[in-house]
This record gives structure tokens, sequence and C-alpha cells, in this order.
């Protein structure tokens, strides 16, 4: 699992690209964009996960390039 994606017991990944530090420059490389276009999040189920690295693996997409910005604390 990419660092800062979050995972629930089930193993499904919840993926916010607006808490992603690349976001913009690195979107058009990331399989999120490129699967389903710029999305605000994206929760993939530990099946669909499988499925997006095996198509990674092979190099038929990219792989995920989240990059977590760091935890807002309150003021």
């Amino acid at each position: 699992m990419p660092e800062g994606a979050t995972a629930d017991g089930s193993g499904t990944l919840v993926v916010d690209c607006d808490r992603c530090a690349v976001r913009g420059r690195a979107c058009s490389g990331c399989v999120v964009s490129v699967l389903l276009g710029p999305p605000a999040w994206v929760v993939w189920d530990a099946d669909e996960r499988r499925a997006v690295d095996s198509l990674a693996e092979a190099g038929m997409v990219p792989r995920l390039r989240l990059v977590p910005l760091p935890d807002r604390k309150p003021a």
C-alpha cells in the first residue's frame, strides 16, 4: 500500500486526491487519473487493489503516485 493511503480492516484502500502533495504535478502519471480521470477521492476494495497492482506490474497502467500531505493540526 502506498505510504499515506489508508485502509480499513477489510483491506479497502481510500485514496484522497485532495490530500496528495503532488496533485496536479503527478496526476498524469498516476493510475487513478489514467483509470478514472482526476477524482477528489477513490475507494478500492482488496480485489480492486490487487487488480490495479497487477496492471501496474505488467506495465499496463502507471502506479499509484499518492504522496500524502501532513495531517493538519487545528490552530
